[in-house]
C-alpha cells in the first residue's frame, strides 16, 4: 500500500487504465500500453479499477508483473497535490523557538504534534502576536506555569542557581531603583523580579519572597546571594541580555501548548481535493494542515494549492464509454482512447488522440503499436498480451476474432517462445475452473452495465468448463441473479456461462425486463434455459441482441 502511495505522489503521471470489472485483456493492456509510454519517456503507470479475475491474476504471476495499482476516482487527492513542508514542533517548544522556527522557513503557521507525529494543535503567528503585543496580564497565568529552564533559554541566560520548590505567579518587577530603603515599597512576593548587578539589592529581594531572580549585567553573582536563594527557593538566572530584552523575551519563554488551538478544522491525506476546495469555502483560515489516517502531520494546504492543482491525466484503454471508465473521468484530463468497442457516449472538452480498430482485443491493437515503433518487447509482456489475445478472442473461436488477432498472437507466441495450443490449453483450464467461486462472485467478475433507452441493463460473462450442467443449479443461479437486479436496481441482469469447449452459452436473467432476454434468445422445445450455439461474443452477439429486443420496446 505504501507503495502505491508513493507511486501516487510521483509529479504529473498518466494514468493507463481500462474499464471497470477489469478482464485479462484492459489489464494487460494497460501494463503494456504503460511500459510503450515509460520507453517513451512518459511517467506512465498502469491502472486497475477493481478487483482481478482468475485468469488475469494466473497470467501476472505467470509472466512477473506485480498487480496495477488501484484507481478508485479520476479527481486527485489531497495526497497527489503539491502541498507545503509539514514544519513542526512539540508541545514544550517555547514561544520563543517557535517564532524562530517560523521566521526561517518564512512560514506563519505551526502544527504541534506529539512523539508519533500526531497532530495536537496548531500556531499561528497571529497567536503569538496576541502574546507580544496584548497587556502582560493576559500572559501572567502562562508565565506561572513556565520551568525555569524555559525561561533561562529564551533570554540566553546561565542558570546559577533552581529550586523544585520554587514558586512563581507569573507577575513580572523591574527594579531599577535599588535603595535599599525604598526596596521595601515593592511587593515581589512570588514574582519574577529583574535587577541589576547590587548584591545588596538581590539579598534584599530574596529575602522580601520573589519567586525568581534573573540578574542582568552582573558578570559573577555573590556567593551569599545563592546561599539566600536556596534558604528561600528562589531561582537566579544570570540573564545574556539588558533588561529591556530580557523583559520582552521574557513573555516568550512558556510552551506553546499555553497558546496553541486545539480545535483545528484539518483534512485527510486521502480526501478528494475538490471535496476540501469546497469544505474550505465555509472556513476562513489562510491555511489548513493534512493528517493520514494515523492523524500524523503530512503537509499543509491553502486555498492557493488545490487551486493551482492539476487534472489527473488518462490513458483509456480497451473502453471508450465514460459510464465503463473510473468514477468522475469527466474531471480528468483524457490523452488518449484505445479501443476495439463500439463508440457511444464518448466526449470531451478538448481534443484526444482516438484509436479505435476493429479486432477481437485490444491487446492486439497495443502489440501493433510497438511493431509500428519498431519498439523491442520483453518475452514476458509479450506473454501476457497473448493470454489477452486468447482470452478475449475466446481461443479465435468468437465473432469478434479478426485476421489480425490471429496473425498478432503468432507473433507474440514467437516473441515469448510458447507454443500457442499448449500455452490455449493451459490458459483455459485456469479460467474454466470456477469450483471455488460462488454465483453471486461469477455475477460480478466480468461485470459491464449499459443504459440503453433508460433501460439500465447488466451483462455478466463467466467462462465454464460446461454451460449446460449449469442448468442443474438453476434455482439457485435465478435467486442470485433477482438478488443482484434488486440490489443494484438493474432493469434487466443477465448472467452468461459461456463454454468454449462446447461453443456456446446459456443465457439466465432477472430483473423487471427479464423477459426480454428470452426474446432475445429464445428457448427452444418447451424448455427453459437452451443452450445457445454459436453464442459467444458478448460485444458481437449478447449485447446487440439485447440491444434490438430493448429498443424494439422503448426506442420510440
Amino acid at each position: 500500500m505504501q507503495k502505491q502511495e508513493e507511486i501516487m505522489k510521483k509529479k504529473d503521471p498518466v494514468y493507463i487504465t481500462g474499464h471497470r470489472h477489469p478482464d485479462t485483456d484492459s489489464i494487460a493492456s494497460s501494463i503494456a500500453y504503460a511500459f510503450f509510454k515509460r520507453s517513451m519517456g512518459v511517467h506512465a503507470v498502469p491502472c486497475r479499477l477493481g478487483a482481478l479475475n482468475k485468469e488475469t491474476r494466473y497470467l501476472l504471476s505467470r509472466f512477473g508483473f506485480p498487480e496495477p495499482v488501484l484507481l478508485q476516482d479520476a479527481r486527485l487527492k489531497l495526497s497527489e497535490i503539491d502541498m507545503d513542508a509539514p514544519v513542526s514542533i512539540t508541545s514544550d517548544t517555547t514561544i520563543y523557538e517557535t517564532l524562530q522556527i517560523m521566521q526561517k522557513d518564512n512560514h506563519a503557521y505551526c502544527g504541534v504534534v506529539d512523539e508519533e507525529r500526531r497532530l495536537v494543535g496548531m500556531v499561528t503567528k497571529s497567536d503569538l502576536a496576541v502574546v507580544g503585543l496584548n497587556d502582560t496580564a493576559m500572559s501572567i497565568d502562562i508565565l506561572a506555569h513556565t520551568p525555569a529552564e524555559n525561561i533561562r533559554k529564551t533570554i540566553n541566560g546561565t542558570m546559577i542557581y533552581d529550586d523544585d520548590q520554587a514558586y512563581i505567579n507569573g507577575k513580572v518587577s523591574i527594579i531599577a531603583m535599588t535603595d535599599l530603603d525604598r526596596l521595601d515599597n515593592f511587593n515581589v512576593k512570588e514574582r519574577i523580579v529583574i535587577v541589576g548587578a547590587n548584591t545588596k539589592a538581590q539579598l534584599k529581594l530574596i529575602e522580601l519572597g520573589a519567586g525568581m531572580m534573573i540578574i542582568v549585567w552582573a558578570d559573577k553573582i555573590d556567593e551569599r546571594v545563592i546561599n539566600a536563594a536556596r534558604k528561600y527557593h528562589c531561582p537566579i538566572i544570570r540573564s545574556g541580555h539588558g533588561s529591556m530584552n530580557t523583559s520582552r523575551y521574557l513573555y516568550f519563554a512558556p510552551s506553546v501548548e499555553r497558546i496553541m488551538k486545539k480545535k483545528l478544522v484539518s483534512f485527510r491525506s486521502n480526501e478528494l481535493a475538490e471535496d476540501v476546495g469546497n469544505k474550505m469555502l465555509k472556513s476562513r483560515y489562510r491555511v489548513y494542515p493534512v493528517i493520514d489516517q494515523e492523524d500524523r502531520l503530512v503537509g499543509y494546504i491553502s486555498r492557493y494549492h488545490i487551486m493551482d492543482a492539476r487534472k489527473r491525466r488518462l490513458v483509456l484503454v480497451d473502453h471508450n464509454e465514460f459510464s465503463q471508465s473510473v468514477n468522475a473521468v469527466d474531471r480528468g484530463k483524457v490523452l488518449e482512447v484505445i479501443d476495439h468497442h463500439r463508440i457511444n457516449d464518448f466526449t470531451t472538452s478538448q481534443p484526444v488522440a482516438f484509436r479505435n480498430e476493429i479486432v477481437g482485443s485490444t491487446a492486439t491493437i497495443i502489440a501493433t503499436i510497438f511493431r509500428e515503433n519498431q519498439m523491442l518487447m520483453p518475452a514476458n509482456l509479450a506473454g501476457l498480451l497473448l493470454g489477452a489475445v486468447l482470452s478475449d478472442t475466446m481461443n479465435f473461436h468468437s465473432p469478434t476474432t479478426t485476421e489480425r488477432d490471429i496473425s498478432t498472437a503468432n507473433i507474440l507466441a514467437a516473441l515469448a517462445d510458447l507454443n500457442m495450443e499448449e500455452f490455449a490449453e493451459e490458459l483455459f483450464t485456469v479460467t474454466s475452473n470456477q469450483e471455488k467461486a460462488s454465483f453471486s462472485d461469477m455475477i460480478n467478475q466480468d461485470l459491464k452495465i449499459y443504459d440503453i433507452h433508460s433501460c439500465k441493463l447488466s451483462i455478466s460473462q463467466v467462462i465454464v468448463p460446461s454451460a449446460r450442467e449449469t442448468r442443474a443449479d438453476v434455482r439457485e443461479i435465478m435467486s442470485v441473479v433477482d438478488r443482484f437486479s434488486q440490489k443494484k436496481q438493474i432493469d434487466l441482469a443477465v448472467l452468461v456461462f459461456t463454454s468454449i469447449l462446447e461453443n456456446g452459452s446459456v443465457v439466465y436473467a432477472g430483473g423487471e425486463r427479464a423477459s426480454w432476454a428470452i426474446e432475445a434468445f429464445p428457448d427452444s422445445n418447451g424448455e427453459e434455459h437452451t443452450f445457445q450455439e454459436n453464442l459467444l461474443s458478448r460485444k458481437q452477439q449478447i449485447l446487440p441482441a439485447l440491444a434490438s429486443v430493448i429498443n424494439e420496446y422503448m426506442g420510440g
